[in-house]
């Protein structure tokens, strides 16, 4: 495990980096919709306040990301990453590839889904 932890760092990093400059760039999307009738019609306006609301959502999920992956960096420097956090075995490092945010094996991870 020791051996991928850098490896892990490096991805987790690598997603971080990209997170944050979709964030900003999302955050223009998300804002105010201006609602001057004058300037575009009911419908328009109507597609402009669901994309603004579509794009907060879209904002939440990138932020709730980027709290996993600032977890995860803070297991790998404590020493914990990649141990499940209910059964404290070492989790798969397949699955942690494929979700290196994660914090549960998939056995616990199922049993709490189900």
């Amino acid at each position: 495990m020791a051996a991928n932890l850098n490896n892990y760092k490096k991805l987790l990093l690598s997603l971080q980096n990209k997170l944050e400059g979709v964030l900003a760039t999302g955050e223009e999307a998300a804002e105010t919709v201006e609602l001057d009738q004058t300037r575009m019609g009911r419908l328009s306006r109507m597609d402009a306040m669901q994309q603004q609301e579509m794009s907060k959502a879209s904002n939440q999920r990138r932020q709730l990301k980027l709290q996993q992956i600032t977890a995860a960096l803070k297991r790998i420097e404590n020493n914990d990453y990649g141990y499940c956090h209910e059964c404290e075995e070492e989790i798969n490092p397949k699955r942690l590839e494929h979700s290196p945010t994660s914090k549960y094996c998939i056995e616990c991870a199922s049993a709490m889904e189900g």
